[in-house]
């Protein structure tokens, strides 16, 4: 398993296998599937508050990408987490080894406390992600963000960490 930031070279990659899992990735998220979507979205990471990294397997396949954003520091030193990941490397726990390293990297380079992932409460697979990974469930937030054409609820989970553990 590679966990690297994404490059614009990826854009190729990555797109293709979007496009490729757009019914396993509906109704939860709609990354992008092609080259002007792409571009957009990579231009908002040279904010600066925001590192998006990209999990691939040895043989280059994707297993799924990671966008911690809104990246505060000074007195809050944390962010935001969303993630989506590829059917075809499913069920196999490399989205779990892809997040712990995530989490690993936000706490030794990015020198962040906490991470928060909000999910949609039918989002079962998503919930059981992070739970195994030792988010804990810190509220609900009705009609919190706008997905697919409406205001969906979601569940707040969020870690501390230096909860999280380097073994697996």
């Amino acid at each position: 398993m590679i966990l690297r930031p994404v490059a614009e070279s990826d854009a190729e990659t990555l797109i293709a296998a979007n496009c490729a899992n757009r019914s396993y990735h509906a109704p939860w998220v709609a990354p992008p599937c092609d080259r002007a979507a792409f571009d957009q979205w990579f231009a908002g990471l040279a904010t600066g508050r925001a590192i998006s990294m990209i999990g691939l397997t040895a043989e280059g396949q994707v297993i799924g990408v990671f966008n911690f954003s809104e990246i505060v520091q000074a007195n809050f030193r944390s962010c935001y987490l969303g993630y989506y990941g590829m059917a075809e490397t499913a069920g196999r726990g490399l989205m779990s080894l892809c997040l712990r390293a995530g989490l690993i990297h936000m706490r030794e380079a990015a020198g962040l406390h906490r991470v928060e992932a909000n999910i949609q409460p039918a989002n079962q697979r998503s919930i059981r992600l992070v739970r195994r990974l030792g988010f804990q469930l810190e509220g609900f937030s009705p009609k919190y963000l706008f997905i697919d054409g409406d205001w969906r609820d979601h569940e707040r989970w969020a870690i501390l960490l230096e909860d999280v553990s380097a073994t697996i």
